[in-house]
């Protein structure tokens, strides 16, 4: 991508303060840490800057921490970790909150996880014809087809009940592959009649969320790093913020021409890296 500058770590530690870095795809897959993705966030600390793990996960933040730090990421290499369940959990949990405690929710996820609806004080069930809400935090789409989400999901949608989406990913990481993501089932839902609200990267919750957390510092001393041209770059442009995309993750296997059709005005990143590490 010839119009894009391709930039050095050393290089963003002089010009940012606020580091939002992206979990999947940036600084691990599914199965641990990318070649010198600690050492990097090391770096950035080294220099003083403020890091800030921004992750589209329906678990909080702090379940993603104690997680992130038993891969091997060390708690002293990032400051903060913010998740679209935390931006969901704050609006939601708010005064006037439309989901008053003890609704009956449908929880789609991975790992059989209702930490949203747990937290929200939602009483869980497992049929969607009772449910009063659905929320759609992960998915199995490796091994659940998208049919057997459509069947299970429509008396609801067919009732239109309302669906919150906690991770917009389209897709994830799966055994070195990709598969559907949460993303992809919430589009499911809506194509089956229902409405959903979603948190997450490319939406502004997330970035407010995590901007407070860091005093909200101006926008200029802010850089994002991520591996999804639709969520992460989108998200940084449409909150003002300036992006790098990292060509891991998602994207690893596409060549500049690919890369550069996907791209748009508002989805086009301010710098690339080849992978988030300290230079040779």
């Amino acid at each position: 991508m010839s119009s894009i500058p391709e930039i050095a770590l050393s290089d963003l530690c002089d010009r940012y303060e606020v580091f939002f870095v992206d979990q999947f795809g940036v600084l691990r897959d599914d199965e641990g840490a990318y070649p010198g993705a600690t050492d990097a966030l090391r770096q950035l600390k080294s220099a003083g800057k403020t890091v800030v793990i921004l992750s589209n996960s329906g678990r909080s933040g702090d379940h993603n921490a104690k997680r992130f730090i038993k891969l091997g990421f060390p708690r002293d290499s990032f400051d903060r970790f913010v998740t679209s369940g935390d931006a969901a959990f704050a609006v939601l949990s708010g005064q006037g909150s439309p989901v008053p405690p003890g609704t009956r929710c449908l929880t789609i996820s991975s790992g059989d996880d209702r930490n949203l609806a747990d937290r929200l004080g939602l009483t869980s069930t497992e049929d969607a014809a009772e449910a009063g809400l659905v929320i759609i935090s992960g998915s199995e789409a490796e091994k659940i087809p998208l049919d057997s989400y459509a069947e299970q999901l429509r008396p609801a949608a067919k009732r239109g009940v309302p669906a919150i989406c906690t991770n917009p990913d389209m897709h994830k990481l799966a055994g070195g592959t990709t598969a559907p993501g949460a993303g992809s089932i919430a589009t499911l839902y809506e194509q089956l009649g229902g409405s959903v609200r979603w948190f997450g990267k490319p939406h502004r919750d997330i970035y407010e969320q995590a901007a407070r957390t860091c005093g909200d510092p101006a926008h200029s001393s802010i850089v994002c790093i991520g591996d999804s041209i639709d969520h992460d770059i989108l998200g940084a442009s449409s909150f003002g913020l300036a992006s790098v995309l990292v060509r891991t993750g998602i994207l690893a296997t596409l060549g500049t021409e690919e890369l550069e059709s996907m791209m748009a005005p508002d989805r086009r990143p301010t710098f690339t890296m080849a992978a988030f590490r300290p230079a040779d």
